[in-house]
């Protein structure tokens, strides 16, 4: 027997081959994460959270937009009672009464004024528009318009027009028509003025 030790040869390719063969095709899947513990409900998940179509409390919604006429009746103080109004126009037309006497004591030629009528008011803005056009400039001095501001007294004086009609009678009405019909007329006229392109001047003759 020899005292020569001996050296075993081993293919570490064949047990490589053998571990594949019983790892199977499981061992060639990756390892999948560990999916985190539920939290509980009334706790809320860590991290951002993503909210797709969250509704809005009401009070919250967008409010509609509120018209000229609501805003400026917000801002107003409550309206008087009737007791409180007949008061102030008895209080109202003694005072008038009083300047009156006064105007006639100073000059007893003036006689007493006529009362308001709705002709009154019609002429009030009539006037009014036909200045802010130009009217009533002095000879030789140039007008000065403001045809916005006659486009917004023609706009009130329709206004008056759509809010009374069927409490006007016939010569009421067939006035107001009338005035608006002018105003409208006198508007296009000098918006046409103002919307014309510039002529050019003429070149200056050859020499």
């Amino acid at each position: 027997m020899s005292d020569t030790p001996k050296f075993e040869v081993i293919d570490r390719r064949k047990i490589k081959a053998e571990e594949e063969k019983e790892s199977g095709p499981a061992a060639a899947q990756p390892a999948q994460p560990e999916k985190p513990a539920a939290t509980a409900p009334d706790q809320p998940a860590p991290g951002p959270r993503l909210v797709v179509n969250e509704s809005r409390p009401a009070q919250e919604a967008e409010e509609p937009q509120k018209t000229a006429g609501q805003q400026l009746a917000e801002e107003l103080p409550p309206a008087p009672t009737a007791e409180e109004s007949k008061r102030q126009k008895a209080a109202y037309e003694a005072s008038a009464e009083r300047i009156e006497d006064l105007i006639r004591a100073q000059n007893p030629a003036v006689g007493p004024q006529p009362p308001v009528g709705f002709e009154h008011l019609v002429q009030q803005f009539y006037l009014s528009a036909l200045l802010q056009m130009g009217a009533g400039a002095q000879e030789g001095q140039r007008p000065r318009v403001d045809i916005m501001g006659a486009r917004a007294t023609i706009d009130l004086l329709a206004v008056l027009a759509e809010k009374t009609k069927g409490n006007l009678t016939p010569a009421e009405d067939s006035m107001l028509q009338s005035v608006l019909f002018e105003l409208r007329m006198a508007f296009l006229e000098l918006s046409s003025m103002v919307t014309a392109p510039s002529v050019p001047p003429p070149p200056p003759p050859k020499k």
